[in-house]
């Protein structure tokens, strides 16, 4: 259906709107331009004459006041006659005052009784002292404005007098209103006209752009057959002769369109990869039988439906970021039962330097793969976890090093010493985590050693109590001096007890105590690391083992937790036929507990 346009809406109106606004414009600013140099001519001229005119009655009274100064009549009767003959303007008084501020004469036969008066006016006061003064007013009755002035009486000797003069500017600005009316007239006469001619003008510009619309919603119906009447020769018969072109190149553009869908949609019908096809609005228009199988959807069930939706895309993912995607999408469809990821590629379909018609979705199953990339990236976050720790000692140590302990005969060749332990307990760490995936398949071999437990223990607690002084940690030991042997992997052990003692640390508050405790019982040795932390809330205690689990996800990555030191001392404690286990109170800190067999004499439960 044609949608037609309102006539205040269209081009015709705002062309006529455009072109009387610009005359009105123009002949507002000619008129305000006329009319203020006008008033400024006139006010002028009618200045400079009434000052001609003061200054000439001013030097005739002054020749009558000298030559007639005993005379009082005559002079009286001379000044009348001069305030007749040459101040004689409409709307104006003129008063002659003597030297003692006496007004001897005025034009203004109603103003008679205020001669023999003394004038109050300041004016006249410093027209006497030889100053001469002017101002316009507003009268308080009429509020017209009146020009003000007060011209000194001049002799050879000085001030004989003073001319005093009230003359009415009424009718200049009476003028001036007259002609803004002419001006004002003229211009409506004008817009009028300019209305008439502007309607006749855009009528001829309108006329092909009316028929060029009609073209054009014909062509989107389809219809290619007609073509634009061209009327003249100016630009706008160029744009016609153009629209004409166009019509002829769409045509055949649509024709090729028609084909290469055709094509395209043979080609994704067949192909063996999971495809969906598109159009410009994201709605699907077709799915072929690899991606029906992977979505588990119908192509009858999903056609029309929009590709966010049926791909389950965030809801701030829009059709815009998939044309600027330059990544594929892991998708989740996975359920409480099964895992279920697939990997989809957006491209775009897009003629050459055409707009964007539609969208090409690939779509893989990547659930085996993406299991063994989050492997590979828990292996990577378990090795910086573990490689943490040795690292930081050796810091500490060659800091120490390098503020003097290297001059220290005693001191020097034994820090030296643990760096080059922790060296190579490092490159021990790596090797062993690299074998991590063979402890789930019990193929591994460890070299157990009988050891001395509570020197093990010693020795590590040093070793972090060198990392524990910019922290205020302090260490509480309860460990036997009596030897204790235990046979155990010494590396793997140290390992479990690193990792352990560095949680401590890493969650005690500044200032806090780590308790380290060592006890026999029975037939096992149970080794106890308590530290003042936040702790571990109840349903979590028995998860803390699981590989990669983290309470609290935040603080750990503040602290440089990875979820995996917990349980890989699991493992490596099960290889050792013992048992770890973790009790703790939230808000009240954590104890780890390990028990490992081991053969000695004494019988029963021997705490120090």
């Amino acid at each position: 259906m044609e949608n037609k346009v309102g006539f205040f809406k269209s081009i015709q109106f705002k062309l006529i709107i455009i072109y009387v606004l610009l005359i009105f414009i123009a002949m507002q600013i000619i008129g305000v331009y006329f009319t203020k140099q006008l008033e400024h001519q006139l006010v002028s001229n009618y200045f400079e004459m009434l000052d001609d005119r003061a200054n000439l009655l001013a030097y005739n009274l002054a020749e009558e006041m000298i030559n007639n100064k005993d005379d009082r009549s005559a002079i009286n009767a001379k000044f009348n006659a001069m305030l007749r003959d040459i101040f004689s303007i409409d709307h104006s008084e003129v008063q002659v005052i003597d030297q003692n501020r006496v007004v001897i004469s005025t034009s203004n036969l109603s103003n008679r009784h205020i001669v023999g008066q003394q004038s109050t006016e300041v004016r006249v006061k410093r027209a006497l002292l030889g100053s001469a003064d002017d101002d316009v007013l507003r009268d308080p009755t009429t509020g017209h404005r009146v020009r003000v002035m007060a011209v000194p009486i001049k002799s050879d000797d000085g001030p004989v007098g003073a001319l005093y003069i009230e003359a009415s500017m009424e009718g200049i600005y009476g003028q001036m209103r007259q002609i803004n009316s002419i001006l004002l007239s003229g211009t409506f006469i004008a817009l009028i006209i300019s209305v008439v001619l502007v309607i006749l003008l855009a009528r001829t510009i309108t006329g092909p752009i009316f028929d060029m619309r009609r073209q054009a919603l014909r062509m989107g119906r389809g219809d290619f057959s007609k073509q634009v009447k061209v009327y003249s020769a100016d630009e706008i018969s160029q744009l016609a002769t153009s629209f004409n072109e166009l019509t002829l190149k769409l045509q055949d553009a649509t024709l090729t369109r028609d084909r290469e869908q055709k094509r395209l949609k043979s080609v994704l019908t067949h192909m063996t990869d999971g495809v969906i096809a598109s159009d410009k609005n994201g709605r699907i228009i077709l799915l072929n039988k690899r991606a029906e199988e992977l979505l588990k959807l119908s192509n009858q069930s999903v056609l029309g439906e929009m590709l966010t939706n049926v791909l389950r895309l965030p809801e701030a993912v829009s059709l815009e970021d998939l044309e600027e995607l330059p990544d594929s999408l892991l998708l989740d469809f996975s359920s409480d039962d099964e895992e279920y990821l697939l990997e989809a590629k957006f491209s775009i379909i897009q003629e050459e330097n055409g707009p964007i018609n539609g969208f090409i979705t690939v779509v893989h199953d990547v659930t085996e793969q993406e299991k063994i990339e989050q492997e590979r990236r828990e292996f990577v976050a378990n090795v910086s976890h573990e490689l943490r720790t040795p690292l930081t000692t050796m810091k500490s140590y060659l800091e120490a090093l390098e503020d003097g302990a290297m001059n220290d005969k005693e001191l020097g060749p034994r820090f030296l010493g643990v760096t080059q332990n922790e060296t190579e307990r490092m490159i021990r760490l790596v090797n062993d985590l690299l074998q991590l995936s063979k402890i789930d398949s019990h193929d591994y071999k460890f070299s157990f050693q009988l050891i001395n437990m509570g020197s093990l223990l010693n020795d590590i607690i040093d070793r972090f109590e060198m990392i524990a002084l910019d922290k205020k940690i302090r260490f509480n030991r309860k460990i036997a001096n009596t030897p204790v042997y235990v046979r155990v992997a010494p590396d793997k052990l140290t390992q479990v007890l690193d990792n352990i003692i560095s949680n401590a640390m890493k969650y005690s508050p500044e200032g806090g105590d780590i308790k380290i405790q060592m006890l026999q019982k029975n037939e096992h040795l149970q080794i106890s690391i308590s530290d003042q932390g936040m702790g571990i809330p109840r349903e979590s205690q028995t998860k803390i083992f699981d590989r990669f689990y983290r309470v609290d996800k935040a603080r750990a990555r503040s602290v440089g937790g990875t979820g995996l030191g917990l349980a890989i001392a699991k493992e490596l404690i099960h290889v050792h036929n013992g048992e770890i286990w973790a009790e703790s109170e939230y808000g009240a800190g954590t104890t780890i507990y390990i028990t490992l067999p081991y053969s000695n004499d004494q019988e029963g439960e021997h705490e120090l």
